[in-house]
């Protein structure tokens, strides 16, 4: 009897700490993580600051994030001028050089058209997270579904009413990393998960996943509601056919 209140007691220690553990963590990985950052930015440019100019130069302690500050202010005026003619005309020549560079043209060309892609409102991100049995037939992997696009690669391997559309494959726990794969379209199984809700599940390899709506059975087939009785507005429409992992469908 004398056990008891001691070992209660250090569990609720160990959940107290626990639950501090769970509140501090991402706090202190994100800082770690933002101040790593300015610091990375602030040694590149802050060499480069003439020192009169420098708020070191004239206070006893480095001011940090102020190399982040002038790369900001430098980054909006350069684009703020390629925006006009003249400027666009200066790139424009800068390009045409790098263009005459055997290594350097092919290199810059791949990483200018990845950041077009990443940071334009264009569409041409991935669109929807997906399922597709990889490495082998019952085995699922979630996939990073992109826009469909004409490329030779259909023209040369797409079969009647079933194109093949480009997903990306992501490693865990990097999802920066991964596999490039022409599925075909009757092969993949979307999902309703966002691609945000995707990379977070990969991330956590799987302990962190989005939350789904509970369906209820009415006549055989689920339906989208709460896990109490279906209200009579629910029973009256079609019920919606759900899609099970072994299913393939057709779209």
């Amino acid at each position: 009897m004398s056990d008891a209140p001691k070992t209660s007691g250090m569990t609720r220690l160990r959940n107290y700490f626990l639950t501090g553990f769970v509140v501090c963590a991402p706090l202190a990985i994100t800082a770690y993580i933002a101040w790593s950052f300015i610091g990375w930015v602030d040694s590149w440019v802050k060499p480069y600051i003439p020192v009169r100019y420098s708020p070191d130069s004239y206070l006893p302690f480095p001011v940090p994030g102020f190399g982040l500050i002038v790369a900001l202010i430098l980054i909006t005026l350069i684009g703020f001028l390629t925006a006009n003619i003249v400027g666009r005309a200066i790139v424009n020549f800068g390009e045409r050089l790098l263009g005459r560079m055997p290594l350097v043209r092919g290199i810059y060309g791949s990483l200018k058209q990845i950041f077009e892609t990443v940071l334009s409102n264009k569409g041409d991100m991935f669109r929807q997270v997906g399922l597709v049995e990889y490495p082998r037939k019952g085995v699922w992997s979630l996939v990073f579904v992109a826009s469909e696009k004409e490329t030779e690669i259909n023209q040369k391997l797409d079969q009647e009413g079933d194109p093949l559309i480009a997903v990306f494959m992501p490693c865990t726990p990097n999802p920066t990393t991964g596999f490039l794969m022409y599925v075909p379209k009757s092969d993949i199984v979307l999902l309703d998960m966002t691609i945000e809700d995707g990379a977070k599940l990969i991330v956590s390899a799987g302990l962190v996943a989005p939350e789904v709506k509970p369906m209820v059975v009415v006549n055989g087939e689920p339906i989208e509601g709460m896990l109490a009785n279906p209200s009579v507005a629910a029973l009256a429409q079609p019920a919606r056919k759900s899609r099970t992992a072994s299913s393939r469908p057709n779209k």
